[in-house]
């Protein structure tokens, strides 16, 4: 090997001095370099699957939170038409009660009506009785006992009312 120029102790010595280096290269730099690589990529990994997980719980949160803003959107008209309805009921019992203090203000007007025109018509009698009565002295020109007023009464009333009536 030597006519080659070659160096047989010298190659030797340079294929262990590679072969060192490439073991201390190896144990010193590859390996570090590989786990740091290695351990690079577990992160990267576990930082995607947690973006992942997040996003889906987001999506979750999200789907969650719509559904409870459509129970409280319901639960809100829910208690609209409820409130819709009391006031309605509330509405409703507040006019029959007008309605019968109407009714019962027009009974009682009714009644005092009633009540004024018997004492008119009693007043009437009484002073058309006394009319009557001077009438009746004036034209039979004497005066008459109780009874004979009472009947006497009684007869022009009895005439007035028929007279009333038609």
């Amino acid at each position: 090997m030597e006519a080659l120029g070659i160096n047989l102790a010298g190659l030797l010595t340079q294929l262990v001095s590679f072969t060192v280096l490439v073991v201390v290269l190896w144990v010193l730099l590859y390996k570090p370099v590989t786990r740091a690589l290695d351990e690079r990529s577990r992160r990267i990994k576990e930082s995607l699957e947690t973006a992942d997980r997040v996003r889906s719980e987001a999506a979750e949160s999200q789907a969650v939170m719509e559904q409870q803003n459509a129970e409280a959107r319901e639960e809100g008209q829910r208690l609209i038409a409820q409130a819709r309805e009391v006031a309605d009921r509330f509405r409703e019992e507040e006019i029959a009660k007008a309605r019968q203090d109407i009714e019962a203000e027009r009974v009682r007007a009714e009644a005092n009506i009633q009540r004024e025109r018997d004492a008119a018509i009693e007043d009437l009698r009484r002073e058309f009785a006394g009319l009557a009565i001077s009438a009746a002295e004036r034209v039979i020109e004497r005066s008459l006992n109780q009874d004979d007023h009472k009947t006497l009464i009684d007869s022009v009333l009895e005439q007035g009312a028929r007279v009333n009536q038609n």
